[in-house]
């Protein structure tokens, strides 16, 4: 039996996220590093006006899952696996070992940065619930131009599917979607098109910076967002950071990658319940928790039993 940590990406951000953190020291220390390491007070940074900023988004989901991760590691928690989608990938790169925060959260600013610059007004995601992969690739195949891009980018469950791109592009495909009878078909509140190649720059850009930074083996098996595969080379780790921006994020093969490898217990970090939902639909026999809401109490209690057993 294993224990495994998800931590979050966006569209799970929540005014305060990072106020209602644990009252635990090493939240304050994490919490001091940031400022420490951007020169500004990052509790600035998750008011519901400052979060209408993918950057600031990308700063506070990177700052939320680690410094959670870290409370439970002075408790003597950690896990034996992580996995985060999109963003919450360099969370998991940081608690695995790959990367240190300080450099994390520099790239991560980077990240977001250049999705805000480097993205024309008009672009943004949505999602799908309740079609099929094929039926809905049909549906953007039939929408997608080069002055309208549209693209299916993530695979969180297998009928919950993220799109990407144009935004007119977006709203004609959620009516097609909801006209062949999908559950759920809406714009996501992001303003980039994260996942699809309109970022294929933006990720040769990241690897450049990854590749001047210190980087290690992972302590803690690391689970691909790309491959949804264990990957055991720093290597292979920085270039999954980078090309995921640019590439669909294959949730739902993450997670049963996990339960695959004996993962019973799944965890997700602050701030939301997205990922441990997905979880919980896909593998109800596991148990799937989500710390903002269990408090980091129960998260301690669940994860001793688990790792005992």
């Amino acid at each position: 039996m294993s224990v495994a940590y998800l931590f979050p990406g966006q569209g799970s951000q929540l005014p305060g996220m990072l106020h209602s953190l644990p009252a635990h020291p090493s939240v304050k220390e994490m919490i001091e590093e940031a400022n420490q390491t951007l020169q500004q007070d990052i509790l600035s940074l998750d008011s519901e006006e400052a979060l209408k900023s993918s950057t600031n988004v990308q700063i506070c989901l990177l700052t939320a899952g680690v410094a959670c991760a870290s409370a439970l590691k002075a408790e003597g928690i950690s896990p034996d696996y992580v996995a985060g989608h999109s963003v919450g990938a360099f969370s998991a790169a940081v608690t695995s070992g790959v990367l240190t925060f300080s450099d994390a959260i520099k790239i991560v600013r980077l990240r977001g940065q250049l999705m805000e610059n480097k993205t024309p007004a008009g672009y943004g995601m949505g999602v799908v619930v309740g079609l099929s992969e094929k039926k809905l690739t049909s549906i953007v195949e039939q929408i997608h131009t080069e002055s309208t891009p549209l693209y299916v980018t993530n695979r969180n469950s297998p009928d919950q599917i993220t799109i990407s791109g144009s935004i007119d592009s977006i709203k004609k495909a959620l009516i097609e979607a909801r006209q062949a009878k999908a559950r759920k078909a809406e714009l996501l509140n992001v303003s980039v098109p994260s996942h699809c190649p309109i970022y294929s720059h933006i990720s040769d850009h990241l690897e450049s910076h990854l590749q001047k930074i210190n980087i290690y083996d992972p302590e803690i098996p690391y689970i691909s967002n790309l491959k949804a595969r264990r990957l055991f080379k720093k290597e292979d780790i920085i270039s999954d950071l980078a090309k995921s921006i640019s590439s669909p994020v294959l949730w739902h093969n993450v997670t049963t990658t996990l339960y695959e490898l004996s993962v019973r217990l799944f965890i997700e970090m602050p701030p939301g319940q997205v990922l441990s939902d997905l979880a919980k639909q896909s593998f109800p026999e596991a148990r799937s928790i989500a710390a903002s809401v269990s408090g980091l109490k129960t998260v301690q209690v669940l994860a001793k039993r688990e790792l005992s057993l």
